[in-house]
């Protein structure tokens, strides 16, 4: 019963890595969520900023501001669908983790079982022994009070 013991601790193992593993690309995927959006908010405060200028300088370089708030609309627009795409993966790393920590939860539980029922086993047999201990020494009081 050793055997099986030794290759469910060996899953056990692998599990926990696997769950590591999932864990690790759920935080960077979240690392980079925060990022895009940090990214998107640093744009927004710079859009409000040209705003101003281009408003304090309408002859002087408030004609170009329609070029930037252009491509900036653009690359806000790609940053969400990056972001979507990035939240999409989230969701899948989220999903996987889960999978991964239910596996691992199934082995240790199906391990803490095995071990239970090894002990019983063994306190069964000890218990067995016991009696028969217990037994004899009856045996022997009763055959020495007759003879």
């Amino acid at each position: 019963m050793a055997k099986p013991a030794k290759g469910l601790k060996t899953l056990i193992r692998l599990s926990k890595f696997n769950v590591d593993e999932r864990r690790r690309t759920l935080t960077a995927l979240q690392t980079r969520e925060d990022q895009i959006i940090e990214e998107i908010r640093q744009g927004e405060l710079r859009l409000k900023e040209e705003q101003r200028l281009a408003a304090e300088d309408a002859a002087g370089i408030g004609y170009l501001y329609g070029a930037y708030h252009k491509a900036w609309m653009q690359r806000r627009d790609l940053m969400h669908q990056t972001l979507a795409a990035v939240r999409a993966e989230i969701e899948v790393a989220r999903d996987e983790l889960a999978e991964a920590y239910r596996e691992q939860k199934t082995y240790e539980v199906t391990q803490a079982n095995r071990e239970k029922t090894e002990r019983q086993e063994a306190d069964r047999k000890e218990q067995i022994f016991l009696d028969e201990v217990g037994s004899n020494i009856h045996r022997r009081k009763e055959k020495d009070a007759e003879g």
